[in-house]
């Protein structure tokens, strides 16, 4: 894996005719994922450079402990876009990002188990579950907040029920409440700000980690190196997983 990669930092200038002379781009969130990441890039040699964890760095772009690999730093929803056009080669985002745009043109070969939480509905605190039970049972439209307008219309279509979709890119927990809408489907962590704001989760549409993704057609035309870059992140979690083990007392 090492020479591989080793013996594509030595290649020439990007600006070379061979696309594959370009250096290769991993794509990372913004944010605490990249943080909680840091270990996993450590283990794999791609540490990037210290601003590029710096949240006041104005930087976008970052050179990484491997020569022949740079990083770029945007917003977790657009991790997924910049790798499904080939911006980037390689990238870390949220399921929930995959499951949104389904991208023919990405593949995530692994989960890296970081970034546990969920995709919900919420409602009110006042409505009741048997109230809630009988509208879902009755209504054959529901108006939504999200930013999940794919995830929403097709949870909710699988029950019968059309979703009018509320855009939103936050503050999807006030929709309700200033009656913009009936129910959000948003991120859920600890649930706490739900909670702070009157609501309460109903249901749990999935489970979502962040996930490692390729652009297939980097796959198709650099194979060894994106390739040995996969290795690298599945030993990393892999030795992730054992140290877990041990804090725990299962290995000695």
């Amino acid at each position: 894996m090492t020479d591989i990669l080793t013996h594509s930092a030595t290649r020439p200038s990007p600006t070379d005719e061979n696309v594959s002379d370009a250096p290769l781009v991993l794509a990372l969130p913004k944010g605490r994922i990249l943080k909680a990441l840091a270990p996993v890039l450590k283990h794999t040699g791609l540490s990037p450079s210290a601003d590029c964890l710096d949240e006041s760095s104005r930087k976008l772009r970052f050179p990484t402990a491997h020569p022949g690999i740079d990083v770029v730093r945007v917003r977790s929803f657009d991790v997924a876009t910049f790798v499904a056009y080939g911006g980037a080669q390689i990238g870390v985002c949220g399921a929930d990002v995959l499951m949104e745009f389904d991208y023919p043109d990405i593949y995530a070969p692994l989960d890296l188990g970081i970034g546990g939480c969920r995709v919900s509905v919420a409602r009110p605190h006042g409505i009741s579950d048997a109230e809630e039970d009988d509208m879902t049972a009755r209504a054959s439209r529901i108006r939504v907040a999200t930013k999940y307008p794919n995830i929403a219309r097709r949870h909710f279509a699988s029950r019968g029920i059309n979703a009018d979709i509320v855009h939103l890119n936050g503050a999807m927990e006030l929709a309700p409440n200033l009656d913009l809408a009936q129910v959000i489907v948003d991120l859920v962590d600890t649930g706490s700000t739900l909670k702070a704001n009157g609501l309460r989760e109903t249901e749990v549409i999935a489970q979502v980690t962040s996930r490692l993704i390729v652009n297939r057609v980097a796959l198709k035309t650099r194979p060894e190196e994106i390739g040995a870059l996969i290795a690298r992140f599945r030993d990393a979690v892999s030795a992730g997983s054992r140290d877990a083990v041990r804090a725990e007392g299962g290995l000695s």
